[in-house]
């Protein structure tokens, strides 16, 4: 809304400058007294600069400081350019300082413009430029999310995100994009499959009006040349934002950089079930254990239960009582001794009341 008002007041700013313009009597000559031209000309000109701004997309909203810092800045180049072409006009001819001061306005009219539409959109990436200025950010929850390759590629950071657990801006830097799409170029079948399907989670968040996806373009000069790893951390550093990722080494690396890390892979483990030593459940045994006795199978949720005494019963669906439960970084694995089978059922498990062996 606030770019709308912008443009609205550019356009009649440009129909005054035009007004101005007309009564030089250098442009009336000019114009074989048809100064009417001239007016159009200007009109025209501000369309066509307001045209380009609209081509270029991911526009933001304004802030009052972006719109005094992009004046202030526009100003001052126009008054430097037009001691720079001051040289052009003699002060003795009256018509031209006339017409000097004419061509001041219209190209003060385009710079103003130009500058506080630059500074509205690029406000939060402003301090690339001029190191001790920055404006604030502009995003929904405290601290925007920033999207690793191998989360997207996942897909379940749609899942989550449509379910409102994650109010905060995400943030697809656009190297993260550019390897996304190396991937999904890759002539392996597998990871051109892959490429595919995080373009697809991609494209399924962008479409959701509820999620606030922004694409990063900008890349700080202590990125160059670094690992897409390393960018990620250095881009949440900037944006003193958190990375999201299912990838141990990143999570690593980011936590050594004291940046905050979203694990989807702790979440998942920390919102399963939990089965405490002497409860019953019931398992489907798929396949022989490490040990001679030893069989395994999977909760619904891929949680893998090792059943002592489950060698001899492989496809079938036991009563087991939980002996013990292991925490790993890979997830939750769970150790019971076999009890009884299940009356044919299939594949599945059921939680019982808490009973003692």
């Amino acid at each position: 809304m606030a770019l709308i008002v912008l443009r609205i007041v550019f356009i009649l700013v440009a129909a005054g400058v035009g007004i101005t313009v007309i009564q030089v009597d250098a442009f009336r000559s000019a114009l074989q007294d048809q100064p009417f031209w001239a007016f159009i000309g200007v009109l025209i000109l501000a369309f066509g600069v307001i045209g380009i701004d609209i081509g270029v997309k991911n526009k933001r909203y304004d802030t009052i400081s972006g719109v005094y810092f992009g004046l202030l800045v526009g100003l001052s180049l126009t008054y430097i350019l037009g001691l720079i072409t001051q040289v052009w006009f003699p002060t003795e001819n009256p018509g031209a300082v006339t017409a000097h001061r004419a061509l001041q306005l219209v190209v003060g009219m385009v710079l103003c413009y130009s500058c506080i539409s630059l500074v509205l959109q690029t406000k939060d990436d402003f301090r690339f430029i001029i190191p001790y200025v920055e404006f604030a950010k502009e995003v929904k929850g405290p601290k925007p999310y920033v999207l690793d390759t191998s989360i997207v590629i996942d897909g379940r950071i749609a899942d989550v995100v449509e379910t409102g657990f994650f109010d905060n801006v995400l943030i697809m830097p656009r190297f993260v994009l550019a390897e996304l799409q190396g991937i999904a170029d890759s002539s392996d079948k597998l990871k051109r499959s892959r490429g595919r399907r995080g373009l697809d989670i991609l494209n399924r968040l962008r479409n959701n009006d509820q999620v606030d996806l922004k694409i990063h373009d900008r890349e700080t000069p202590d990125m160059e040349g670094q690992p897409v790893d390393m960018k990620l951390v250095l881009l949440a550093k900037l944006l003193e934002g958190k990375i999201v990722t299912g990838d141990y080494n990143l999570n690593k690396v980011a936590k050594l950089h004291n940046v905050e890390v979203i694990n989807l892979n702790e979440i998942a483990n920390a919102l399963k079930p939990v089965f405490l030593p002497g409860e019953h459940l019931s398992v489907r045994i798929v396949k022989k254990g490490e040990e001679d006795s030893q069989g395994v199978g999977y909760l619904d949720d891929g949680t893998m239960i090792v059943v002592e005494g489950g060698r001899d019963h492989i496809n079938s669906q036991v009563r087991i009582l939980v002996t013990s439960v292991l925490q790993t970084s890979a997830g939750r694995m769970i150790f019971g001794r076999y009890e009884s089978l299940e009356g044919g059922g299939s594949g599945g498990h059921k939680t019982h009341a808490n009973t003692s062996a």
